[in-house]
């Protein structure tokens, strides 16, 4: 059923953050994301799923600016801009103007910084602004001390809230793998992000790290009132937390929906574990093996090999 979307609405009345309309991405004779659409609401944890080489990144890195879509469209509703064109902007300025921050499937600190200059680094657009590109900072000016002191004020508040505040000076490379994987989310979050991108956060955590980490996207959605966009393999992490799934398989969205609906969708669950053993075959590769090994067209042998 066609349906005519109405810009910053989706039809379950949630506010759209934002609409991803025929995104395609080429690569020469490539293609990596063919004629994908989908939304994400705002104060929302929508997740992009499905199995490896889906194109789950690849429509990170065109949302984020790393590539320029071949085909399509990505809006982002701004609160206080309005609608923002993604694919228009340069890639520097989506975090800048947009506030789109993302982490990555591999972690990227400062390992040599401290935990705490990770995040004020994080903020260095704002401060190099208040420093009027370096002067004021060189003489000490008032609104560079204000700006360098909010600065601080916010990194400190999100470590508190990620419980690293305690680790504050310590080398971030000295940090226990899980530790490193939240202070990735916190110092995103100190740009202060309308929608927070995170590309596989629960990779390579424990149980006890992965349900912190599923308090800590609950917490960010609820509190802070934004829009959250979640590549995830674990799905436990997925059905947990998401207000809304897409899914993609060889490039193309196969389903979204509800985590409900989505788990019980027979597409999905034949990208992820293939056709059913039993399942007949079609009818020309039957009969081809059939001829083979001398058995009624339609059915699989169960002998070894």
């Amino acid at each position: 059923m066609s349906k005519t979307a109405v810009p910053g609405a989706s039809a379950a009345g949630v506010q759209t953050l934002l609409t991803v309309e025929h995104l395609t991405m080429r690569f020469g004779g490539l293609v990596a994301v063919d004629d994908i659409s989908f939304e994400a609401g705002n104060r929302q944890i929508t997740a992009v799923i499905g199995p490896n080489g889906a194109g789950k990144t690849t429509v990170f890195n065109c949302l984020t600016g790393f590539y320029k879509p071949s085909v399509g469209r990505i809006t982002l509703n701004h609160p206080r801009h309005g609608p923002m064109l993604l694919e228009r902007m340069e890639g520097f300025r989506i975090p800048q103007q947009a506030q789109v921050a993302r982490t990555f499937q591999n972690i990227r600190l400062f390992g040599a910084m401290s935990v705490l200059e990770n995040l004020i680094v994080a903020q260095h657009n704002e401060l190099m602004q208040a420093s009027g590109f370096t002067i004021a900072g060189l003489l000490g000016l008032a609104r560079y001390r204000d700006a360098e002191r909010r600065a601080v004020d916010r990194a400190r508040r999100w470590l508190e809230r990620v419980g690293l505040l305690d680790r504050a000076d310590l080398p971030a490379a000295g940090l226990p793998y899980g530790d490193q994987r939240r202070l990735e989310i916190a110092r995103a979050m100190c740009i202060s992000p309308v929608l927070l991108c995170l590309d596989e956060p629960a990779a390579g955590l424990n149980p006890h790290e992965t349900a912190a980490l599923n308090g800590l996207l609950r917490m960010i959605r609820d509190e802070e009132g934004i829009g959250i966009l979640l590549i995830e393999h674990d799905m436990n992490v997925v059905m947990d937390v998401s207000d809304h799934v897409v899914v993609l398989d060889y490039g193309k969205k196969i389903a979204e929906g509800s985590p409900a609906q989505v788990r019980s969708d027979p597409s999905v669950i034949r990208a992820y574990l293939g056709e059913e053993e039993d399942e007949d075959l079609p009818t020309e590769v039957a009969a081809d093996l059939a001829a083979e090994q001398g058995q009624p067209a339609g059915t699989r042998g169960n002998g070894a090999g």
